[in-house]
């Protein structure tokens, strides 16, 4: 059975870096070129947690994109931000949000999913849930977020050992995450 992380092993794989690693993890995060990178949408109320998704997505062959500590993005949210945000989902090949109790509250992650869904399409977007427990869905409380494929932790057909990967749950498929990173 497919798992969720949950935010303590977000929190955990990214203490195992230590604060060096995880300042230097998001900072090239923030600041490489966008060809091929996956954009990663987050609460600013999950910040404890990117450095530990960004981990797991790197290990799996992404150059994961955060705006937050961008050079480029003004230091006070405007329209400006918006248009800057549209163009970093635009040329990032995947989309990826990390989806928690905190998305609910956020004013930009509802509004990022929608750009990375008219531009995108579904097959290039996934869910990362991050919950209490491994099996918790209270962060899937829109009725929306039903329409994407999530990352989890399970047993994959073709695989001997448990997988991260990328699982389509209305049907009960699934891609190793490191084929849907790089396109398959």
């Amino acid at each position: 059975m497919a798992e969720y992380i949950t935010r303590e092993e977000l929190r955990s794989y990214a203490a195992e870096m230590g604060t060096v690693e995880t300042a230097r993890v998001r900072k090239a995060a923030a600041s490489r070129s966008l060809a091929g990178s996956t954009f990663l949408s987050h609460s600013s109320k999950d910040d404890d947690l990117v450095a530990g998704a960004i981990r797991v997505l790197e290990n799996h062959g992404a150059k994961v994109y955060v705006d937050e500590i961008d050079p480029e993005m003004p230091p006070y949210t405007s329209e400006k931000t918006a248009a800057l945000l549209k163009t970093r989902i635009r040329d990032t090949s995947r989309f990826v949000l990390l989806a928690s109790k905190n998305s609910k509250e956020s004013k930009w992650v509802p509004w990022e999913l929608g750009i990375a869904d008219g531009m995108k399409g579904t097959p290039k977007i996934a869910l990362f849930p991050a919950s209490d427990s491994s099996y918790d869905k209270a962060w899937a409380s829109w009725e929306y977020l039903g329409l994407y494929d999530r990352i989890v932790w399970g047993k994959l057909e073709g695989y001997q050992k448990e997988v991260w990967m990328v699982i389509d749950e209305n049907n009960n498929t699934g891609t190793e995450l490191r084929k849907w990173l790089t396109g398959y």
